[in-house]
């Protein structure tokens, strides 16, 4: 039986007949969650007694589309620049004249960012909206790009730093969106989808982040010629950053005029002084499924931060000159990842087993990591590139179900509060990952490295298992569709229920 089945049984059970439905029994099931149940209450709030939506008016819009994917060519310009040192490590600190410590610094910079600026850019969020983060976010990125585009001397190292830690503050701007923009622009059986297509961009950035950049600065002795190379790689990278920071201000949108879904609907219905964003936090820290998924969360993006960090160490180290086929496997570990995410998405809207597929998913990435850690050493690339294509098919298609799974959990709460804290917790993990198995490889070599990641993906995984399935989001949408049950409606008309509205005369393309 699927997750949805079981929510609709849920609610029938509390019903008992249509024919005995009322206004009274309405309240009752309505009045299934307490402030008190897990723990996640700190003070009274809008959800603290059941309310009696009216069912409203939906409409998807055929532009949804195009917010969706230029957000993702924001995210896409971003990522490239996140790797763009990294992925051709050996030739930057060769070219600056700096250890290797340095250069993971300018990838673990994306992460130091985020940490002490995530709360008050999602406080942006809720107050000035989703609009006007992605236009400030992209105008960072856009800045942050021309910067470099003055560092290609070997002098100039400190002025890179620079600018790659203003392109680091638009990723705080970023990362928490996608499950935001899905949740305002799309419908109930798409809404996963369309989450996951949002952080394609930024996965899709990192794939162009591990091919390109060993292709435009090859590993060349004449400092001025790769002085050029690398100044022609930051120009080609502002240019586009440029492009997408105009397209931004002229076609993005906060929000349709009508909302996708009656659980949106909902939240439209409340009113800014009934929301508190301290309360709100406050009581996501409380939420004990939440928190337990913003830990394992962590644990496995933060892996996948330090895997593509040090991704050209681990590949020169057992393959010396191999920079290009570095590159090849990093894009190769993104594109299965990103094919993987968008699956993932697909059957989330499918099935909404929200807690079994991420359970599977983590398995299977911690299963990825062993296979991986013990077969580079192996002296076969063709290996290295089919274990590197399986680890990043279930590592980065974890991502989306995490995103989706916490709006599920945290609902009606923010959904750029809870993926906020997501993140948060993954840069933490993923500076502490990059440092501690960078300095285990100098010492005792990739495998220990990789050993290493594999022991907290284990507690990951542990801890997935724990978590306590509540979805809050579906149960919002199920409510609407049991309002409109009348005395001759059947059982089975209720227990056939669908995830959204979708399907509504009123709820036509535009």
């Amino acid at each position: 039986m699927s997750s949805q089945d079981e929510l609709s049984h849920e609610w029938m059970d509390s019903l008992g007949n249509a024919e005995d439905f009322s206004p009274r029994k309405e309240t009752e099931v309505l009045g299934d969650y307490k402030p008190g149940d897990d723990g996640d209450a700190l003070e009274p709030s809008f959800r603290d007694s059941p309310q009696l939506f009216p069912l409203m008016e939906t409409k998807l819009y055929k532009r949804r589309w195009a917010m969706l994917f230029l957000f993702s060519a924001y995210s896409t310009s971003n990522g490239f620049m996140w790797l763009q040192y990294s992925i051709i490590s050996n030739i930057f600190m060769r070219f600056y004249g700096i250890d290797s410590l340095a250069i993971d610094w300018l990838s673990m910079i994306y992460c130091l960012t985020y940490i002490p600026l995530i709360l008050p850019v999602m406080w942006l969020l809720d107050n000035r909206g989703m609009r006007d983060i992605v236009v400030v976010g992209s105008a960072f990125n856009c800045v942050g790009a021309w910067i470099k585009t003055s560092t290609a001397d070997p002098d100039m190292f400190a002025m890179t730093f620079f600018g790659q830690f203003v392109c680091s503050v638009a990723t705080v701007y970023i990362l928490g969106i996608p499950s935001r923009l899905a949740s305002l622009w799309f419908g109930q059986q798409e809404v996963s989808t369309a989450c996951s297509i949002g952080v394609l961009g930024n996965q899709m950035g990192i794939a162009i982040g591990f091919l390109v950049p060993p292709i435009l600065v090859p590993n060349v002795d004449d400092m001025a010629e790769l002085a050029y190379h690398i100044r022609i790689m930051f120009y080609i990278s502002a240019g586009v950053a440029t492009f997408i920071f105009v397209l931004v201000i002229i076609v993005f949108q906060e929000r349709p005029e009508l909302p996708p879904t009656q659980a949106q609907a909902q939240s439209r219905s409340i009113q800014p002084d009934e929301y508190s964003y301290m309360a709100s936090i406050l009581r996501l820290l409380r939420n004990k499924p939440f928190m337990l998924l913003v830990v394992s969360y962590g644990l496995n993006v933060g892996c996948f931060y330090a895997i593509s960090t040090l991704l050209n160490r681990m590949i020169i180290e057992h393959y010396p000159g191999e920079e290009v086929n570095a590159g090849r496997i990093g894009l190769t570990i993104v594109i299965a990842g990103m094919a993987g995410s968008l699956i993932c998405g697909i059957w989330l809207d499918k099935t909404k087993t929200y807690k079994q597929t991420t359970l599977v998913v983590y398995i299977l990435s911690l299963v990825g990591m062993l296979i991986y850690a013990f077969t580079l050493n192996l002296g076969h690339l063709w290996v290295v590139f089919v274990t590197a294509g399986a680890l990043g098919f279930f590592m980065t298609g974890y991502l989306p179900l995490g995103f989706e799974f916490a709006v599920e959990l945290t609902y009606p709460e923010s959904e750029g509060t809870s993926s906020g804290l997501l993140n948060c917790s993954a840069q933490i993990f993923g500076i502490i990952f990059t440092i501690s198995q960078g300095k285990i490889i100098d010492k005792w070599g990739t495998l220990a490295g990789n050993i290493f990641l594999c022991f907290f993906l284990l507690i990951g995984t542990v801890m997935t298992g724990l978590i306590k399935s509540d979805l809050r989001r579906q149960k919002a949408n199920l409510q609407t569709e049991v309002q409109t049950v009348s005395p001759t409606d059947s059982i089975s008309s209720v227990q056939d229920y669908g995830a959204t509205s979708c399907g509504r005369p009123w709820q036509q393309q535009s």
